[in-house]
């Protein structure tokens, strides 16, 4: 039995598929190359002309949701304009961007070093549990055992 999955929500004609852990190594290589990456939210850190939201990637579905199951392609900062409500973003959520590579920055995760791949953010969106669920298989087989009252 099948299911049919959403849509993907952006058009993705023309992106890079390279993950976030290659642009960093090489991010001179996708200046302005367009993305649509995804992935857990980490945090928001809103400054005074624009937002960030630092995000641990994942692989996207054929839907463009995350696969939060699958191992990490590595962190990016989505970068926004004006303010994000961190309220909007949770720690947690999962995320998908449609942007553009506009460079990089060194940071740290933890006492780590890293580089992040920053991307201007054109949209964005946060998904819902049931649209996390949506298009997925909900039949479940079990063994059980049934008693009838006359």
């Amino acid at each position: 039995m099948s299911a049919c999955a959403p849509a993907p929500i952006y058009k993705s004609t023309g992106t890079v598929a390279a993950a976030p852990f290659n642009v960093a190594e090489a991010p001179e290589r996708y200046s302005n190359a367009p993305v649509i990456w995804g992935g857990r939210v980490v945090a928001v850190n809103n400054l005074p002309d624009h937002s960030e939201i630092e995000v641990l990637a994942y692989p996207l579905d054929g839907s463009q949701r995350p696969k939060a199951n699958d191992s990490g392609l590595g962190r990016f900062i989505a970068t926004m304009p004006g303010y994000v409500e961190s309220m909007d973003y949770p720690a947690g959520a999962l995320v998908t961007v449609d942007g553009q590579i506009s460079g990089s920055r060194a940071g740290k995760v933890g006492e780590a070093p890293y580089v992040f791949p920053l991307v201007k953010v054109n949209q964005s969106h946060v998904w819902t549990t049931s649209e996390l669920n949506s298009g997925k298989n909900n039949v479940h087989f079990g063994v059980g055992v049934g008693v009838g009252i006359r």
